[in-house]
């Protein structure tokens, strides 16, 4: 009996090569891909040093040790929600913000896309920045130059670093993020360890609790936001290469347990952390306060490990923002795109890094504002997504997803049911926003300090899509499939 052949990757994404595949659908054939590679994606990009900084948000709300540890468990338990869109991925062969299209029509897609967009752009750009912080503190006592020579070269590095991964594509990214996994995961143990000696458990642990509704509550929209919920809108760019046989459980799994473990023991550690040094959340340099509290000799490992993590998780970032550029129609191929985010995310480091000096105010405002608009998209696209699956319809036909001429025009090209919802959501979260640098008019009472503009913003537009879909049932209008469009796939001069 001959032995099975050993999957070959395919033609388009192959490790160390430029991936071709844009946001064209992914074909049996070239599905090899394992449940684990999921975990492994999802490890690396979250072992970075912002998970700590999480800690010392959480704590920045006067919420006591105990009221930390269950906005740590809830706000890692929100990567069950990338999960769950993950089995989109392998329904769909496709990005998760071209399958998006399913349900708000070729054109009603851009404007939900544009805040993933935005939103993808934006977390590139505070993790290099974090990173090129790290890497000043690293070079800064071996190379002899002034402050701002020494951040230029720091953050040349870090974008090198980031823009490589981001462009060869999908094959080279499970393999830098399971190798990061282990190497970075196991420095980062390593300081964790060094981290929290010397806490005084007995008075951490019979500390007062504080305020529920105006601590704990917006502390656990803070970490949902920048954790699970920020890359929902990308969970299906790396689950599309799965086989249609793995199950769905697995798909789940994977991604909660792979983003879930590292983000529960880096937010530990922050809680711990704010305990001694309670500036850590805002600080305007993280990485430096992070090293304060560290012995010298750990200050090398601490800081390889930050700019390490941080390399991993914006490579995805990077990689996935370019795929949103394809779906709003930009006639190039995705290395292309992915230069284009580039060169927007190195504008926005230079700004913080030597124009605003200032991490932790707009930080917060980012991970708020555009978190109110994806929370709403994925409430629309929850509600859908579930509502084919009871349907016994779990995939994305060509007509729904891709954009032939004939979608191109006319009713077929926006489902005004879902853009309204989606709209419904996102105006009643900015209602109720409540951020350092924007406040919405009723964030007042107990509203002026809860920030449920997540939740608003979620519940509204899932509930009102839900109660819109009972009232149309009608199966969506057919187009002609048979006009192929020049952003779907490989360019000529890729095939050839």
């Amino acid at each position: 009996m001959h032995k099975p052949a050993a999957p070959v990757s395919p033609p388009g994404n192959r490790p160390w090569q430029v991936e071709t595949n844009g946001i064209n659908r992914i074909p049996d054939t070239a599905r090899n891909g394992r449940p684990r590679d999921l975990f492994w994606i999802w490890f690396a990009a979250n072992i970075g040093i912002l998970a700590v900084v999480y800690g010392g948000v959480i704590a920045s709300f006067g919420q006591n040790f105990l009221q930390g540890v269950l906005v740590v468990l809830l706000g890692s338990s929100s990567f069950v929600l990338v999960g769950i869109f993950g089995v989109a991925g392998r329904d769909g062969g496709a990005p998760m913000m071209t399958l998006s299209r399913a349900v708000f029509g070729i054109w009603g897609n851009i404007a939900p896309n544009i805040v993933s967009w935005a939103s993808l752009l934006g977390w590139e750009t505070i993790t290099v920045t974090l990173g090129t912080f790290a890497l000043m503190a690293l070079l800064g006592p071996v190379l002899p130059l002034g402050t701002i020579a020494l951040a230029l070269w720091s953050m040349v590095i870090m974008v090198a670093l980031t823009v490589m991964a981001g462009l060869l594509g999908q094959a080279t990214l499970v393999l830098i993020q399971t190798w990061a996994s282990a190497i970075f995961g196991a420095l980062t143990l390593l300081v964790i360890v060094l981290l929290i000696a010397g806490t005084h458990w007995q008075s951490l642990l019979t500390e007062r609790p504080g305020p529920w509704l105006d601590g704990f509550v917006p502390a656990l929209s803070i970490v949902v936001a920048g954790t699970g919920l920020s890359w929902a809108n990308a969970a299906s760019d790396y689950s599309r290469y799965l086989p249609r046989r793995v199950r769905g459980s697995r798909i789940v799994w994977s991604s909660a347990l792979g983003g879930g473990i590292p983000l529960t023991v880096l937010m530990l550690t922050g809680l711990l952390l704010a305990g001694r040094d309670p500036s850590l959340a805002a600080s305007a340099n993280p990485i430096a306060a992070l090293r304060s509290v560290l012995p010298a000799w750990a200050s090398i490992p601490y800081l390889i490990a930050a700019a390490g993590g941080l390399v991993a998780e914006a490579d995805l970032s990077l990689y996935s923002s370019g795929l949103n550029l394809l779906n709003m129609f930009v006639p190039w191929p995705r290395y292309k795109t992915v230069l284009i985010d580039a060169a927007i995310m190195i504008a926005g480091t230079v700004y913080i890094v030597l124009v605003a000096r200032n991490f932790f105010g707009p930080f917060e405002s980012f991970v708020t504002l555009l978190g109110v608009g994806l929370a709403a998209w994925a409430g629309v696209f929850l509600v859908h997504q579930q509502g084919r699956r009871r349907e016994g319809s779990d995939r994305y036909p060509d007509h729904l997803v891709y954009a032939p001429r004939g979608a191109r025009r006319g009713a077929a090209a926006v489902n005004a049911r879902a853009l309204a919802s989606w709209a419904a959501g996102v105006l009643a979260g900015l209602l109720f926003t409540s951020s350092p640098f924007v406040r919405g008019p009723y964030a007042r009472g107990i509203f002026a300090t809860s920030s449920l503009a997540l939740a608003f913003a979620f519940g509204v537009s899932g509930l009102l899509f839900s109660l819109l879909s009972l009232r149309s049932r009608r199966p969506p209008v057919q187009v002609d499939t048979r006009i192929p469009t020049c952003d779907d796939g490989p360019s000529r001069k890729e095939k050839a």
